[in-house]
């Protein structure tokens, strides 16, 4: 299994200054921001030690992580609209 990193600005590097600014600015995006670099780590640090976890248990950390990523993308798209 390969190990990426999925942190934000990796993932939307052309976006970098719009994540800096809404971290600042938008009380829900950061809370969303927080919560996502706290499962990507969580989950970083399951794949690199190969702790054993339910697949269950994997997979759920893994798609509630793709769903932060949508919204957080989401929003990076609006605020770059407005």
């Amino acid at each position: 299994m390969g190990i990426s990193n999925h942190e934000l600005h990796h993932e939307f590097p052309q976006h970098s200054y719009l994540i800096d600014r809404l971290s600042e600015q938008d009380a829900h995006f950061k809370q969303q921001l927080k919560e996502y670099a706290k499962l990507d780590k969580e989950i970083y640090a399951l794949e690199r030690r190969d702790v054993p976890v339910s697949d269950e248990s994997f997979t759920r950390m893994k798609s509630e992580r793709a769903h932060l990523k949508d919204q957080l993308y989401n929003a990076l798209l609006k605020a770059a609209d407005d």
